[in-house]
């Protein structure tokens, strides 16, 4: 047998051990989890401008455009508040956007979530408890959803002064068990705000930090990244990676079959 098919062979049938028992779980391409700053800092009227944008920019044709064009033309997405040690919600749980419908039912979701937390800065508690809702990839239980990548999106207006994971421990915690990338986009308002994202948030392949100069600007700033972390695609794959490519193309041909 060549060695090209060889390999197929064997990465299809990694991709069938990997995920043995796990016939529910929805293969996408990527699975992205937006951890929002809600702390003291961010006053009611700049809790409104960031939502919208998240609302917006779910229902921007860029980003749209993006998830289709994506990695297995879908992306499972939740939206999660954090502020102090401890406080974190989900607020939108993991939701498959594959259509144009789904993005803009997203945004709706989004719209309708009410307000969590108003206190402490605590980023990487956020980060490193955060992490396990992506699920069987990196050790937490079943979400429902098994991906090619994992990104986090961190957006805040602060340093962090609350953590008991002090440093980059909670970013390193979330490498260390497999999410592949945080990026971060911080908002002006500390000063060294942007030296402690690229040093303390931003980690993993391909991760990128962005800048938004105020709160009103955040929307347009939220809508460049989306479309960049979701068309980012996978890097040199291990086997690992592999596997689930294998997994999302037999998902591909089963959906293809029960269509025609």
């Amino acid at each position: 047998m060549p060695k090209i098919k060889r390999l197929a062979a064997a990465l299809a049938s990694a991709g069938a051990l990997l995920f043995a028992g796990q016939a529910s779980a929805v293969p996408v391409g990527l699975e992205l989890m937006l951890l929002v700053d809600v702390s003291g800092s961010v006053d009611n009227s700049e809790y409104a401008l960031q939502k919208q944008g998240y609302v917006q920019a779910f229902q921007n044709a860029a980003v749209q455009n993006a998830i289709l064009a994506s990695q297995g033309g879908a992306i499972a997405v939740t939206y999660i508040e954090w502020s102090g040690s401890g406080d974190i919600s989900s607020r939108v749980g993991w939701t498959l956007i594959d259509s144009i419908a789904s993005a803009n039912a997203f945004a709706a979701a989004i719209n309708a979530s009410t307000r969590a937390f108003g206190g402490s800065t605590a980023i990487q508690d956020a980060i490193g408890n955060g992490y396990l809702g992506f699920g069987d990839e990196v050790g937490g239980a079943a979400n429902g959803f098994e991906s090619l990548r994992q990104v986090i999106d961190v957006s805040g207006d602060g340093a962090d002064n609350d953590s008991v994971l002090t440093g980059s421990a909670g970013r390193d915690a979330a490498l260390r068990a497999g999410v592949d990338t945080i990026n971060g986009i911080y908002i002006a308002g500390d000063v060294g705000l942007a030296a402690y994202y690229n040093n303390n948030v931003k980690g993993g392949i391909n991760s990128f930090t962005v800048d938004a100069s105020t709160f009103a600007e955040f929307g347009t700033a939220v809508e460049r990244k989306l479309v960049r972390e979701i068309g980012n695609t996978v890097p040199e794959p291990g086997s690992i990676a592999l596997a689930g490519a294998a997994l999302l193309g037999m998902g591909a041909a089963r959906r293809r079959s029960k269509q025609a």
